[in-house]
C-alpha cells in the first residue's frame, strides 16, 4: 500500500429498522443541516450588532427564519438542477423521473449557488430588504456549510483527487484504489475534499468573518459577496488540477476530463463554472470600492 489507509467511517450517523424499512441519517445530510443552522445564527448575530452597519441593520432578526427557508429551497433545487444540467444532461433527459431522486446523490455547488442567488433575490424584493446586504450576509455565513459538506464528501468516499505519491495521499476504497499506471500498489489519491474544506471552508470563512465583524466590510455593500466570489472561484479553479475529473467527461482522447478543450489546453467543468465567478467578483469588488468612495466624498 502506498499512502494513508482510508479511515473506517460509516457514511451513516445511525440507522434503524422500522416496519421493514431502514431509516438512516447520513453525515452528508447532517452537514447541510448543521452548516445552515450555524450560518443562520451567525447572520442573526451580525444583525444584532448595529455598529457593523453604516446605518440601521437591513432587517430584523425575526425575519431571518423566512430567509433560512428560502436559502434551503435554493440550495436543494439549484444544487440538483445544476448537477443535472452541468454534468449529466443527456442521462437525465432520458430518465427525467430520476431528477427528483436527490437521495441517490448528485448535487452541484455552482447550481446550489445560483439557486441561493435567485432565492435571496426574490426574498429581498418581497421583504424590501437591500439585496446587497443580504448577499453579503449569506456569503459571510456560507463557508461553514461548505466546510462541513466537503468533510462529508470525504467520509462518503466521493469526489476524491487524482493519483499522487505524496506522503499524505489517501488510499480510498473501491474504484479509487485501482492500479494507477505501471505501479502494482494500491492507488493513493489527493484528499481533494479536505483541500476544499480547508481553502473554501476554513480559510475563506476566517477571512469573511474578519471582514464582516472586524474590518467593517458590511458598511461597504457588495464587498463580502465579491470576496466570496473571488476566493471560492480561485480556490476551486486551482484545486481542479488535483481533483479527479468527472467520469462522464473522460475519454481516450480527453484523459483529463476537460469540459472545454482546444489543442493541448482546456478547462474542466469546475474551472469553467468558477472562472466567471472570479471575473465578476473582481469587477464587483472594484464597483463596491468606487461606490464607497463616492458616498464618502463631500
Amino acid at each position: 500500500m502506498n499512502g494513508i489507509p482510508f479511515p473506517d467511517i460509516s457514511p451513516d450517523v445511525f440507522s434503524i429498522e422500522l416496519f421493514g424499512m431502514t431509516l438512516a441519517l447520513r453525515w452528508y445530510a447532517l452537514a447541510y443541516i448543521v452548516g445552515i443552522l450555524i450560518g443562520w445564527r451567525i447572520l442573526v448575530a451580525a444583525l444584532r450588532r448595529p455598529r457593523l452597519w453604516s446605518g440601521p441593520p437591513p432587517m430584523q432578526p425575526a425575519e431571518t427564519e423566512s430567509l433560512l427557508t428560502a436559502v434551503v429551497l435554493g440550495v436543494i433545487a439549484g444544487g440538483r438542477l445544476g448537477f443535472v444540467l452541468f454534468y449529466q444532461p443527456a442521462y437525465y433527459l432520458s430518465n427525467p423521473l430520476e431528477i427528483i431522486r436527490i437521495w441517490d446523490g448528485g448535487m452541484s455547488f455552482h447550481g446550489g449557488f445560483l439557486g441561493v442567488v435567485i432565492a435571496v433575490s426574490i426574498f429581498a424584493r418581497q421583504h424590501r430588504v437591500p439585496l446587497s446586504a443580504l448577499a453579503d450576509l449569506v456569503a459571510m455565513t456560507a463557508p461553514v456549510a461548505i466546510f462541513l459538506v466537503r468533510c462529508a464528501n470525504f467520509v462518503n468516499n466521493e469526489l476524491w483527487g487524482r493519483p499522487t505519491d505524496l506522503p499524505w495521499g489517501v488510499v480510498f476504497p473501491g474504484e479509487a484504489a485501482q492500479d494507477c499506471g505501471s505501479t502494482l500498489l494500491l492507488c493513493a489519491r489527493h484528499p481533494s475534499q479536505l483541500y476544499e474544506a480547508g481553502l473554501e471552508g476554513l480559510v475563506m470563512g476566517t477571512i469573511l468573518m474578519l471582514a464582516g465583524f472586524r474590518w467593517g466590510a458590511l458598511k461597504r455593500p457588495w464587498t463580502i459577496f465579491a470576496m466570496f466570489l473571488v476566493i471560492y472561484g480561485t480556490s476551486r479553479f486551482l484545486l481542479e488540477f488535483v481533483r479527479q475529473p468527472d467520469a462522464q467527461f473522460v475519454s481516450e482522447g480527453n484523459p483529463l476530463g476537460l469540459a472545454l478543450h482546444w489543442g493541448g489546453y482546456g478547462l474542466t467543468m469546475g474551472q469553467l463554472l468558477s472562472l466567471p465567478m472570479v471575473l465578476f467578483g473582481i469587477w464587483l469588488f472594484g464597483f463596491a470600492r468606487a461606490r464607497a468612495r463616492r458616498r464618502a466624498a463631500p
